[in-house]
């Protein structure tokens, strides 16, 4: 991993204050340490720091931080409740193996502010972090960036390393939490919510299954749900089906609410090639409510022909991703073992559950480049919506490409470690479509060269860049690379901008993808 060195790079830290009229105050006044000596303590997570404050009158307040004193980083603005209540920030965001000096406030109060002497600092521990390194090929492409931080969800059982964490865009990590990897846990979801904390679907033991974890900065459990509890809430509920286990994604709402992607097993009989009883397992998305009160759900086998299993049975459905579309209130769901991305009749919790559209090879809607199914993605991940205006819809997906579908005689792509005449191989893709008249438009794709059999992710930056997350064990021309995560400008001939390399194998990323911060409605520019 890059920066081990012994330099120090210390970090300053000063909290703004903006104090509201009432309490019998002015406009603004000075804010007051909660102790001298005490405004700045350690957590759970050595790369955080809690920092408190009071204050006479009720505002709000935020805490810059960097490495000197133009900063770079801050927190969001928080309430200050006034009456010399003590309050405090988490302060997450500073580097591994760097000592962090943080100092007394700078107060902003009328036309003047002031900063006080550094009063601590600390030196994380070593951290067991997957190797990481971040190349630049063409520094003259480097002002075209997209700001933000890289998070980083490793996926790999019983592999003792940190799997999720945060890192700067020179690959410094600068937040992680442990769920638990002594114990052979991984986190298969990771995502930011929209108070601050994060939340994970954490892969347990085959007895101790899946739990649904929010957490806050400093690694602290806010709350947590095994799917023993929401199977009893289920059935409470009157819901005619009970899933098993949390897999793959959870989709945080504005409204307070969790989509939850999870599965369970409905046994069949005398299945076309099946003879006898099958288990079938199959995809349901469960709608949790601000309290993870299950509202709303919806299940595979109620929609979809059982029959139709590109994959073979039981892993008959395999959904990787949930995705919601604001123009309609309905929802994407990713399909990796149909290879088709559908379009459920949600309608903000009110919906029938039906299906309202396949995108994909022998879905419902024409290609516009004509009847080539090589254009199609095959066992895709993430799509993400770009922008929908009407039943104008864009939006981007990594296309691993599995078994793909290359002539209309039904010829399927395979393994390019094989020396077959026709390798698979994956790539970003850019999709418009007119989902009135159901017609795809493959606007844009990029070809990085690699077969990337699983996992991985993808996002329109809001430059308008392309960023990509790959996994292609024992097929990168690097040996023992687990995972390249690339930006890449959205043009004909996409340039290389900016790549990171993850090793080693196993330490595959599921997903790395630009976020703009720790902090909600907080962009760092780097």
């Amino acid at each position: 991993m890059k920066d081990r060195k012994t330099s120090k790079a210390l970090y300053t830290a000063t909290l703004f204050a903006i104090s509201g009229m009432g309490l019998g105050c002015g406009v603004s006044r000075e804010l007051t340490l909660a102790a001298p000596g005490t405004s700045i303590a350690s957590t759970g997570n050595p790369l955080v720091a809690r920092y408190y404050m009071n204050a006479a009158c009720a505002g709000r307040a935020m805490v810059e931080f960097g490495t000197d004193t133009t900063y770079g980083r801050s927190t969001s603005w928080q309430p200050i409740p006034g009456k010399h209540a003590t309050v405090n920030f988490l302060v997450a965001g500073m580097r591994l193996h760097h000592l962090s000096h943080a100092s007394h406030p700078r107060v902003f109060r009328c036309d003047r502010d002031q900063r006080g002497p550094d009063v601590y600092d600390w030196s994380p521990s070593e951290t067991p972090f997957p190797s990481i390194s971040v190349v630049r090929p063409d520094p003259s492409l480097t002002a075209q960036e997209s700001p933000g931080i890289e998070l980083v969800n490793i996926f790999a059982p019983d592999f003792h390393a940190l799997q999720a964490f945060c890192t700067d865009r020179d690959g410094h990590p600068i937040w992680y939490y442990d769920v638990g990897t002594a114990d052979g846990n991984a986190p298969y979801t990771m995502k930011l919510l929209p108070n601050g904390h994060f939340i994970f679907s954490v892969t347990r033991s085959v007895t101790a299954g899946t739990v649904l974890r929010e957490v806050d900065l400093a690694g602290a459990t806010v709350r947590e749900m095994d799917t023993g509890v929401l199977a009893q809430k289920m059935q409470q509920a009157g819901f005619s089906f009970m899933i098993t286990g949390f897999h793959h994604d959870v989709l945080p709402m504005d409204n307070g609410h969790l989509i939850v992607l999870g599965n369970f097993f409905q046994g069949f009989t005398d299945l076309p090639g099946y003879p006898g009883t099958t288990q079938v397992l199959g995809d349901a998305i469960v709608d949790l409510d601000e309290n993870w009160n299950p509202v709303w759900a919806w299940s595979a086998f109620d929609h979809l022909d059982v029959n139709r299993h590109l994959n073979g049975l039981p892993d008959w459905t395999h959904g990787n991703a949930v995705v919601y579309s604001p123009e309609d209130g309905n929802l994407l769901l990713s399909m990796r073992h149909q290879s088709w991305v559908i379009k459920i009749d949600y309608n903000n919790g009110q919906g029938s559950g039906n299906v309202l559209w396949k995108l994909g090879y022998q879905g419902d809607f024409a290609l516009k480049q004509g009847d080539d199914p090589s254009l199609w993605f095959s066992y895709q991940h993430f799509p993400s919506i770009i922008s929908q205006n009407g039943s104008q819809t864009s939006l981007v997906l990594w296309d691993n490409g599995d078994a793909r579908v290359l002539d209309t005689s039904g010829t399927l792509c395979t393994n390019p470690a094989a020396n077959a005449p026709n390798p698979c191989y994956s790539r970003a893709q850019v999709f418009h479509l007119d989902e009135g008249a159901k017609v795809a438009d493959l606007s844009w794709q990029a070809l990085p060269g690699y077969l990337s059999i699983w996992g991985g992710s993808v996002n329109q930056l809001p430059n308008g860049n392309i960023e990509f997350d790959m996994n292609a064990p024992g097929l990168f021309p690097v040996a023992n690379l687990a995972s390249e995560v690339q930006e890449v400008t959205q043009t004909s001939s996409p340039q290389i901008i900016w790549k990171m390399d993850i090793a080693p194998v196993p330490l595959y990323a599921y997903r790395a993808y630009r976020v703009p911060s720790l902090y909600p409605g907080v962009s760092w520019q780097y």
